[in-house]
């Protein structure tokens, strides 16, 4: 135990450390596409962030914050009832819906708000599609006595009510995005617009490990406790490491958050993008599936794109997947081999929502089924061993639209 408590310390005290190289780069993607009025705005937030990333008094409050604010460390948890429904695999999920606000997105945005604290701005401005990231920064603007502004497209304000409710009642404005397809993608481009009026005194606070250097570092940096916790807590309740881990890919965040506490294991590493009604353009957001290497929101990644190399229409029952990109590290990690990237569709999604649901009286975010239906594949072609899900949130948010749209089972 000793030496396991060990390796959880070294692994705490790396979370900070590890990044891509001086240009923002994890292989090829990544970078820095910015336009030159916002070249200085990235540098200030590139050396404000090394800068504290290794101050002790930093750390000591994000992790107060994590502890008395956020109710961390969130539990790993047996779905007894759904394994034994489901095959002879076990399965296992890392509660991040437990989390204050409902999902892991709190983790990187107290560590954004903090941030933006520390560099004295005024202001956090972000783009939102589930909604969760929006209530999360909305969150972290009131804890820190910030003004917070969230551009999330039209679509996705009808389909998450409830979250633009929150955001509103937090003290938020919430931009409605009517271009476009009116989802995540096009409420990024009105965030960054947004942004390039008001740098100055703002922030933008990307809701994913995605956008230009350092924001993919950044996240990913505090989303890493996921993976910390979700290893020491596996280990402690089974005495052995899982024989695989998963998580949805949209952005990536919740995934990179807990692939990164196993990356050097000898676990198998499972990220689930969205196959949505099918293969064809404009049906899925499968983006690392169907993708070809593109520029997106200023950084290099795998991209759904058009033979102009325009962003393609995505599409996926779960708002927090339908974008056409993806984060530059999972670009890396899928052509290393290191990470395995596979799809669900959304029938899949809605059959693993309802026996999480029925089996185990947790409603998860649609985002989430994804991965738990992953797992059910996995459980029942392997027969045996054991699957850590990282259930990334939790579903009131996708109530109105499930209840308008699935047709529930008596």
């Amino acid at each position: 135990m000793q030496k396991q408590d060990e390796k959880t310390a070294a692994q705490s005290a790396a979370q900070f450390t590890y990044g891509p190289d001086a240009n923002g780069y994890f292989g090829e993607y990544g970078g820095a596409y910015l336009p030159p009025q916002l070249i200085p705005a990235f540098e200030e937030i590139t050396a404000e962030y090394k800068r504290i990333a290794n101050d002790a008094s930093f750390i000591a409050e994000l992790r107060s914050i994590r502890k008395h604010f956020q109710g961390r460390p969130t539990p790993v948890y047996h779905a007894r009832r759904l394994s034994e429904k489901n095959g002879g695999a076990q399965i296992y999920l890392k509660r991040e819906d437990l989390n204050h606000t409902g999902a892991h997105k709190i983790n990187h945005c107290m560590g954004e708000g903090l941030l933006a604290k520390h560099m004295g701005k005024k202001k956090l401005i972000a783009e939102t599609g589930a909604g969760q990231h929006g209530v999360a920064l909305a969150t972290a603007a009131a804890y820190f006595g910030l003004e917070c502004e969230i551009h999330m497209g039209e679509v996705d304000i009808v389909k998450q009510a409830p979250n633009v409710s929150r955001m509103k009642l937090l003290g938020a404005k919430v931009v409605p995005v009517s271009f476009g397809l009116r989802t995540l993608k096009e409420a990024v481009d009105s965030a960054f617009e947004a942004y390039l009026r008001d740098y100055k005194t703002a922030i933008y606070c990307i809701g994913s490990v995605v956008g230009p250097h350092p924001f993919p570092m950044m996240v990913r940096d505090f989303q890493k406790v996921v993976g910390i916790e979700a290893r020491e807590q596996f280990i402690e309740m089974t005495g052995k490491l899982p024989d695989a881990i998963t998580a949805c890919v949209g952005g990536g965040s919740n995934s990179i958050g807990l692939f990164h506490g196993f990356l050097d294991d000898p676990v198998k590493i499972y990220g689930v993008e969205p196959l949505g009604l099918g293969e064809k353009t404009g049906d899925h957001a499968a983006t690392m599936t169907f993708g070809t290497v593109g520029v997106i929101h200023g950084f290099k990644c795998y991209l759904l794109q058009n033979e102009k190399g325009e962003p393609a229409p995505v599409y996926s029952c779960a708002s927090g997947l339908d974008y056409p990109g993806v984060g530059p590290e999972h670009c890396y990690l899928r052509d290393t081999g290191r990470v395995n990237y596979v799809t669900a569709s959304d029938d899949e999604c809605r059959d693993a929502f309802m026996k999480l649901c029925r089996l185990e009286g947790i409603i998860p975010a649609i985002e989430s089924a994804h991965a738990v239906a992953y797992a059910l594949k996995w459980t029942k072609e392997t027969n045996a061993g054991s699957i850590l899900v990282n259930l990334s949130g939790r579903g009131d948010k996708d109530l109105d639209y499930i209840l308008e749209n699935w047709k529930l089972e008596d």
